[in-house]
């Protein structure tokens, strides 16, 4: 019984390592090759070992630049990708936070239809009214410009939801001895419910940090330099298709710099995020 009941403890784990397996093998190979040189990839004999290269290629990958499709350093665009990212992520949490806290807590005509309103907006993402918005934009003459890729991105129905659903769980008693120790509703909020909403905080951070990184469509309309273009335009550009022969040690040391800083910051706020997600009693 006791060795049955070690087979069963170990076998869940064992098919979990046999999947870290499946999923980690591509990005190691994807390491591995950024390593070496285009000959050695080229011609299919890259062993699956750490080449010589390593220094080199991510020193030009960073520094210099990669090739005559991407002209710009990998380090300009990884700026760009964190300065999109963190406004778009701030810049919902800030305003679902605001935007729920009235839904809840303040009594004015048509509370219920703004919140509708706000949540249909879920169904309009912005590849549906991407050519109103990108009139709207070029029109505002914000292409080319960090405004230009944030501001059309930063509203958010999703995140509203979360923040609406929770402080409809917060106790009537707090909002009352908040009003008997004289606190105004703006103290109440920085106070009481900000505190209180830290991991659904950093939840929505990690989502909104993630997908502001990983998108794509929206920065390849609105970027004509290369300056102003994020590294997930790179990496896609680096990939020719022409007879030009592919660098694909640079395009993996690129594909390998752009999973660093959303896995740094799933590592980092990992406990949040799944209190965030799972914890049901605040």
């Amino acid at each position: 019984m006791v060795q049955r009941r070690r087979l069963f403890d170990f076998l869940p784990h064992l098919i979990l390592m046999i999947g870290v397996a499946i999923v980690a093998f591509p990005v190691y190979v994807a390491f591995i090759a950024s390593t070496w040189d285009a000959a050695t990839i080229s011609n299919g004999t890259m062993p699956l070992r750490p080449g010589p290269h390593f220094a080199e290629n991510y020193y030009r990958t960073i520094f210099v630049g990669t090739s005559s499709t991407t002209r710009e350093p990998v380090g300009t665009m990884m700026l760009n990708s964190l300065i999109m990212a963190l406004t778009i992520a701030i810049g919902k949490i800030a305003i679902s936070l605001i935007s729920a806290f009235a839904v809840v807590y303040f009594r004015f005509p048509f509370r219920m239809t703004a919140f509708w309103i706000i949540f249909v907006t879920l169904m309009l993402p912005v590849e549906v009214r991407i050519f109103p918005t990108y009139k709207i934009v070029a029109d505002l003459n914000l292409l080319d410009t960090f405004a230009g890729l944030t501001i059309p991105l930063i509203a958010s129905a999703t995140a509203t939801l979360l923040f609406r659903q929770f402080f409809m769980t917060v106790p009537d008693e707090l909002v009352e001895a908040s009003k008997i120790d004289g606190a105004g509703p703006m103290k109440f909020f920085v106070d009481t419910l900000l505190p209180l909403s830290i991991t659904s905080v950093a939840a929505m951070f990690v989502i909104q940090f993630i997908y502001g990184w990983n998108q794509y469509l929206w920065p390849l309309l609105i970027t004509t330099k290369d300056n102003m273009q994020t590294i997930v335009i790179a990496i896609k550009k680096m990939i020719v298709t022409q007879d030009a022969l592919t660098e694909w040690q640079l395009a993996m040391a690129t594909a390998i710099l752009a999973m660093l800083p959303p896995v740094f910051v799933v590592v980092v706020m990992q406990r949040l995020f799944v209190k965030g997600l799972v914890e049901t009693e605040k």
